[in-house]
């Protein structure tokens, strides 16, 4: 798995299956596209069983598309998963700002493209962390595009607890300070495998192969261009504007296990949409889709097609 040359990245998706039980005698119909959302900047995207996609899922910051695979084989519905800005197999911004503001503009841009602006046939979306706060301002800025809202483990407060989480609370979000580059594929894998105690070896190791590049001198780094960006952690409170100018049924969903939203925190979001929906899975920190993507999907596909 660590080689630069023979990686696949659909190649892996058997081991998905397997780890979580499901079904898979072969892959799906899934390919990578990529979209230019303005002059100059690509957006790429993982699109899964066709052209015409039913939701969007939205990772979150220093993650990429294929954090969505376990999830996206669960569903089973045609969809695109979209590396944000900055993030996988994007093109990085020259200037760095990789907010839900411009985030959620590059989002329309790519679903545009893909979806094409026809009145009644907005898409479920659904965002985890900065995929979530995106996916808000998204609902906010083009609701045409947005039928149904799914944000995972985030609200616009989340920096006020991030600031008071200590390393291990903060568990794979604390790789984002440092170091940014390993000498080895193993010693990122130890990394990250120490950071996420709650998922097999194996899965984290995929997680981190889909998430690296080796660099020419034989070291190896992250995809994401968040080091020493302090846009990464941006003030997101102005988003609960937007949370109050959502027109669409919205569900939230926390990690039992997470710090990352607060009590008063989901208490303010149903107060600014009092039709909320919260759901809280055990057994799953910040990252549900990696912890617990069964529970997910099964959530996603009750919320959003039922």
């Amino acid at each position: 798995m660590t080689g630069a040359s023979d990686y696949d990245e659909f190649g892996m998706l058997a081991e998905n299956a397997v780890e979580t039980g499901l079904p898979f005698s072969a892959p799906p119909p899934v390919a990578r596209r990529t979209f230019t959302v303005t002059p100059g900047q690509k957006v790429s995207a993982i699109v899964w069983r066709g052209t015409l996609p039913e939701l969007v899922l939205l990772h979150g910051g220093g993650q990429n598309a294929h954090t969505w695979d376990t999830v996206a084989l669960a569903l089973g519905r045609p969809l695109i998963a979209i590396d944000l800005p900055g993030h996988g197999h994007s093109g990085r911004r020259p200037d760095r700002n990789y907010g839900p503001w411009r985030n959620a503009e590059a989002v329309a841009a790519v679903l545009d493209q893909v979806h094409g602006r026809w009145p009644g046939r907005g898409l479920a979306v659904v965002g985890m962390s900065l995929g979530g706060a995106t996916a808000i301002r998204l609902a906010a800025l083009r609701p045409d595009l947005v039928r149904r809202l799914v944000v995972v483990d985030v609200t616009p407060q989340v920096h006020d607890p991030v600031t008071q989480l200590s390393r291990t609370d903060r568990g794979a979000v604390a790789l984002l300070s440092g170091p940014p580059a390993y000498d080895t594929f193993e010693a990122m894998a130890d990394a990250a495998v120490a950071a996420s105690p709650r998922r097999p070896r194996s899965a984290v190791e995929r997680g981190v192969r889909h998430n690296s590049v080796q660099l020419p001198d034989g070291r190896w780094t992250w995809r994401h261009d968040l080091f020493d960006n302090p846009q990464a952690v941006a003030d997101f409170t102005p988003l609960w504007d937007d949370v109050a100018a959502i027109c669409v049924p919205v569900m939230l969903v926390r990690g039992a296990d997470s710090g990352f939203v607060r009590d008063a925190d989901a208490d303010r979001f149903r107060q600014v949409q009092p039709g909320l929906r919260v759901e809280v899975v055990r057994d799953a920190g910040h990252a549900v889709q990696s912890d617990q993507p069964l529970v997910l999907a099964r959530l996603i596909d009750e919320f959003a097609f039922t």
